[in-house]
C-alpha cells in the first residue's frame, strides 16, 4: 500500500503570522491574513480522506468475502476475486494521486498572505 503524502496544516491555535522583513515601508506595519486558498486546499484533504476511506473499507470487506470458499463454489470466482483486487489497487492509485496533487498545492501555496486592510493607498 501507499503512504499518505504530508497533510496541509490547518491554523494552529496561538499561531502568529510571519515577521516583516526590512523593506522601504518598514515603518508602515504590515497586516497579515491566513491564505483562503491554503484553508480550500485543508478542507478539500479533510473532506476527501473520509471518501477514500469509506471507498476503501467497502472494497476491502468485499475483497475478503470474495476470497473466503463459502462465498464462491465455482472456479469463476477466482476472476471476481482478481477484479476486486484490480479494484484496490486502482483506489490505491487514485488516492495516492488525489492526496498527491492536494499535497504538491499546499507546499507551493503561502499560509499567509497580505491582507489589503491596513495597506497604505495614495489616492484614498
Amino acid at each position: 500500500m501507499y503512504v499518505d503524502p504530508p497533510a496541509p496544516q490547518p491554523r494552529q491555535p496561538g499561531e502568529t503570522p510571519p515577521t516583516t522583513g526590512a523593506g522601504p515601508l518598514d515603518g508602515q506595519p504590515r497586516a497579515w491574513e491566513f491564505n483562503p486558498d491554503y484553508q480550500r486546499l485543508v478542507n478539500a484533504w479533510h473532506a476527501v480522506i473520509p471518501m477514500l476511506e469509506t471507498l476503501g473499507d467497502a472494497l476491502d470487506k468485499a475483497y475478503g468475502l470474495a476470497r473466503s470458499p463459502q462465498t464462491w463454489d465455482a472456479p469463476v470466482g477466482a476472476r471476481y476475486v482478481e477484479d476486486i483486487a484490480e479494484w484496490r489497487n486502482r483506489l490505491g492509485l487514485y488516492r495516492q494521486a488525489v492526496l498527491t496533487a492536494i499535497s504538491d498545492q499546499a507546499a507551493d501555496t503561502p499560509r499567509w498572505v497580505p491582507s489589503p486592510v491596513g495597506a497604505p493607498h495614495a489616492f484614498s
